[in-house]
């Protein structure tokens, strides 16, 4: 039986990220890989990061597969729907089944059917997609039988029973690497940034609450890979690729002081040299665990902040203390350690002065790096059920993603936007005046800037 895994996402069509430049191997896809190898199904992974649509309907159409497994994420949806649309159109692939898995199909999983799809996978992959291959090889099971799956049966919507997570992701076997050209991420990084990353996982899940963020795969759960298990997968990874840093994806790397430790002692015990950055929350930090993870190699943490206003904070169900998130920004500095954040603008109810206070809060904790997004409603959390009577525009669901979804807010969208570059140019300021490197003209530059972006804010206030 033949099985290709893929992704459906194409760098080439993605202006923003190819200005980023910093791709990253599909992992989940790579995870159900090795699983399949493992209990007797070989497969295919095409890789389409660096390939085409046009190049992906060819390989398609060359393999003929029997199942077509398409991992999809709100930046994917569109092509998943384009590569739906040519395989139910094409004669020579009339008897491939197409599975859906991945954050976006657990709650559209009726249009995904409607739209084509035969399959759709529901939270984690790996053992579902061994079942489906089992149905489909020797009617091991029947589908019904099958846990976490949705499917159409005589026009009815079918979604059976979901299965129960992983206990212990030390089952899982490393994910198959192998299977795609690691060496064209490396290069892509190198070409932009002179480094280049490869990709680790150490967890599973997050066990907090943020009612903006999507736990639609792995739930509101915390499952940890044994610091043993992580460190023999560096080892692997080095001894067959050649990079030079370590991007832990885990939502909270530093959740369990106590898992923290022991990886250090595993990483220090067995003589192996590593960088790597990884994200964490600030309730999650302390200047002992900054120490811990400078010594085990760490040369960036990001630290989620989301906003400086706690009121917003509070209204995110963030749960953080913003005074500790500007504490920890700072020790992790002072430890030697490069700083990122994350912030959020146009969450429900946020003013001028909540903006302001996130000037603030960049401003004095001083982040290496930060990244600045304005607040969007993701199917199945809190902030759509909250939003979703003040969506602005219902867009067709074929042709548009939830990023795409604008609600009433506490000022016009426009607003936002004028407050995204004044947060910019603002800490643009502070740091030109911190480096006093003499910049007369740029800070001129910059305060026009602010002066404009302050007065077009006053002027979207009245919308």
């Amino acid at each position: 039986m033949k099985i290709i895994l893929s992704h459906g996402y194409f760098l080439k069509e993605d202006p923003r990220e190819l200005e980023i430049m910093k791709p990253y191997v599909p992992l989940g896809i790579l995870y159900i890989s090795a699983w399949l190898e493992k209990n007797g199904f070989e497969n295919d992974v095409y890789d389409s990061t660096f390939s085409s649509f046009e190049k992906f309907c060819e390989n398609l159409l060359t393999k003929k597969p029997q199942l077509l497994c398409l991992y999809t994420n709100l930046m994917t949806k569109l092509n998943i729907l384009k590569i739906i649309d040519f395989v139910k159109n094409e004669p020579l692939l009339s008897n491939t089944k197409i599975i859906l898995g991945g954050p976006e199909v657990r709650n559209h999983d009726e249009a995904f059917l409607n739209y084509g799809a035969h399959i759709i996978v529901v939270g984690e992959g790996e053992q579902t997609m061994l079942d489906i291959c089992l149905h489909f090889i020797d009617g091991q099971f029947n589908i019904s039988e099958i846990e976490s799956i949705c499917y159409k049966e005589d026009g009815k919507i079918i979604r059976t029973k979901e299965r129960s997570k992983i206990r212990s992701i030390d089952e899982l076997p490393f994910p198959n690497r192998h299977k795609v050209d690691l060496q064209k991420y490396f290069d892509a990084w190198k070409s932009k940034h002179g480094t280049s990353s490869i990709s680790l996982s150490t967890m599973r899940g997050c066990p907090y609450t943020c009612n903006w963020c999507s736990r639609a795969v792995y739930g509101q759960s915390y499952r940890r890979r044994s610091p043993k298990l992580v460190v023999d997968e560096i080892i692997e990874v080095q001894k067959n690729y050649k990079f030079d840093s370590i991007w832990f994806v885990d939502d909270v790397f530093t959740i369990s002081h106590k898992w923290l430790a022991e990886l250090n002692h595993e990483i220090n015990s067995r003589q192996v040299k590593i960088n790597f950055e990884c994200i964490t929350r600030a309730d999650r930090l302390t200047e002992e665990a900054l120490l811990i993870l400078k010594e085990s190699g760490c040369m960036r943490v990001w630290i989620g902040a989301e906003s400086g206003s706690q009121k917003i904070i509070d209204a995110m169900d963030r749960r953080v203390d913003v005074k500790q998130v500007r504490r920890m920004l700072i020790a992790a500095k002072k430890t030697g350690i490069q700083t990122g954040t994350f912030i959020m603008v146009g969450y429900p109810g946020e003013n001028i002065e909540d903006i302001e206070e996130t000037i603030k809060h960049l401003t004095e904790s001083d982040p290496d790096l930060y990244t600045i997004t304005i607040a969007y409603p993701i199917k199945g959390t809190q902030l759509y059920n909250q939003t979703q009577s003040n969506f602005i525009n219902q867009l067709p669901w074929h042709n548009s993603t939830d990023r795409q979804i604008d609600f009433k807010r506490t000022h016009h969208k426009k607003f936002y936007e004028m407050a995204i570059r004044l947060i910019y140019n603002e800490v643009k300021l502070h740091k030109l005046k911190k480096e006093n490197l003499g910049q007369t003209k740029n800070m001129m530059v910059t305060y026009a800037k602010i002066k404009a972006a302050r007065l077009l804010m006053k002027t979207y206030q009245l919308f």
